[in-house]
C-alpha cells in the first residue's frame, strides 16, 4: 500500500535532514494518513479511505457524498 492520500494525492516528498554541524543527508517526508471510516448516508455504508488531514479537511467542506463521487469517476473503486 503506497503512502499517498486517496482525497488529495499528496505524496511524500524528499528533502535533507541538516545536522549542527550543517551536514546534509537525504531523508523523506511522509504526509500525515490515517485509515478513516465514513458514513455514507445514501448507500447506508461505511466507506474506508486513506486520507491525509487535508484531505479530512476537504471531505468536511464538501462532503463525502462528493468526494466518493468524484473518486469513482477517477476510477477508484470505493
Amino acid at each position: 500500500m503506497s503512502r499517498v492520500c486517496e482525497v488529495t494525492g499528496k505524496g511524500p516528498i524528499t528533502g535533507n535532514t541538516v545536522s549542527h554541524a550543517n551536514n546534509r543527508r537525504r531523508r523523506r517526508f511522509l504526509p500525515n494518513l490515517h485509515q478513516q471510516r465514513f458514513w455514507l448516508e445514501s448507500e447506508k455504508r461505511w466507506v474506508s479511505l486513506r486520507v491525509s488531514i487535508h484531505g479530512m479537511r476537504t471531505i468536511e467542506k464538501k462532503g463525502i457524498d462528493v468526494i466518493v463521487a468524484q473518486l469513482r469517476e477517477q476510477g477508484e473503486q470505493v
